[in-house]
């Protein structure tokens, strides 16, 4: 049984968003070379599937991006990256998260690679790599304005020298992390660039040579290719979706569609209320559907009197409030709806751009990024693979 709720995603689109961005770097480092600006080769692309893969399901995910050629897949922590190889992925896959406080043995049962981004994560990583023998190969962070997770761009000259001379640490890769480059008009997304590079001067300097390099998160591949280093680390646009404000005229197919049915229709007299609250009223007699999804799906509450759900190829509002199993939408000016129909809330439902309803436009319509309006659907939506 599948509830009426569920989430359709398209493996296919997002192996085909994966092999667009890949082309696209292609192009662009080729450019690049041609105008003498020095770049040896396209970037290879490490796979963000963390949280869930966004939400449409790390495992299926995961499988198709190994077919469509990622050498390299990211999660968030351990139990993550173990949820993968339980899956049979035998691939490359980095921990982008903290382990100072973490039980590191999946690092090494699962043969994972965690980032080190702390003198404790040094230690403990670095101890428990000697005890059994082995060189652990790594990532290192470096914190070049985020401050968050990373060693400080300015202090490395003192933090670093004990991790890189750790006979248990393999450091094959440096990496920082951009806090604003989604945001084309704030100067930090500059600054930490150039952190960057005298960053990985310092990393030479005291006597090491990681053998990767990777920096740009999805907005960053899209805004400067001189961040891109050897790896790229997208996640929003290999699910079909470009980071807001930014454009991009580059192919890509949002993979997820989420589809409900209307279970009752039902009417309104003028200056009734409806929904928890009683916030909203109907200002004249209206056809109300009823739709079997709510927050505890993962729909915003702010939805209500903002956001609209597709029926019948048209846009419906929602009315009243967004509830944990239900929402409302006011059908009085399409024809015909009755129970059964299909509800989009996110995807397409027609050919006109006004019959798609994405991740950016809900995300606007509630004030927050479409990277939490995927996130967060909720566990008891089913997951529909096509």
């Amino acid at each position: 049984m599948i509830r009426c709720t569920s989430a359709r995603v398209d493996l296919a689109a997002v192996q085909g968003n994966y092999r667009s961005l890949a082309a696209y770097l292609s192009r662009e480092a080729e450019l690049n070379r041609g105008a003498g600006a020095g770049m040896a080769a396209a970037p290879g692309i490490l796979a963000v599937v963390k949280a869930n893969a966004y939400g449409h399901g790390a495992v299926a995910v995961a499988r198709a991006l190994r077919q469509a050629g990622a050498a390299w897949l990211a999660v968030a922590d351990i139990e993550e990256g173990i949820e993968l190889r339980e899956s049979g992925d035998r691939g490359r896959i980095l921990v982008f998260g903290a382990l100072s406080v973490s039980d590191v043995d999946g690092v090494f049962s699962h043969e994972l690679t965690p980032t080190v981004s702390s003198p404790g994560a040094a230690q403990s990583l670095g101890a428990a790599s000697r005890a059994r023998g082995t060189r652990l190969r790594c990532h290192l962070k470096i914190d070049t304005g985020m401050n968050r997770l990373g060693f400080r761009h300015d202090n490395l000259d003192r933090t670093l020298p004990a991790v890189l001379g750790d006979p248990g640490l393999d450091v094959e890769a440096v990496y920082t992390h951009y806090a604003t480059a989604d945001e084309p008009e704030h100067p930090l997304f500059e600054t930490q660039r150039l952190r960057f590079e005298a960053a990985r001067a310092a990393v030479a300097r005291i006597g090491a040579t990681p053998r990767l390099v990777h920096a740009a998160n999805s907005a960053a591949c899209l805004r400067d290719s001189r961040t891109w280093a050897d790896l790229v680390r997208p996640g929003l646009l290999l699910y079909g979706v470009v980071p807001p404000p930014l454009a991009a005229t580059l192919p890509l197919t949002p993979a997820m569609t989420l589809t409900s049915r209307v279970v009752a229709v039902k009417g309104a007299r003028e200056g009734e209320s409806v929904g928890y609250g009683a916030r909203h009223r109907a200002a004249a007699p209206a056809a109300l559907a009823v739709v079997p999804a709510g927050y505890a799906d993962g729909l915003d509450r702010r939805l209500e009197g903002r956001g609209a759900v597709l029926v019948r190829g048209r846009r419906a509002p929602i009315v009243g409030a967004v509830s944990m199993d239900m929402l409302t939408v006011d059908v009085t000016d399409i024809d015909g709806v009755s129970t059964g129909d299909e509800v989009v809330l996110l995807g397409s439902q027609g050919d006109a751009s006004w019959q798609t309803i994405d991740a950016r436009e809900m995300a606007a319509w509630i004030g927050t990024i479409p990277y939490e309006v995927l996130c967060r659907l909720g566990a008891r939506v089913a997951r529909r693979y096509e």
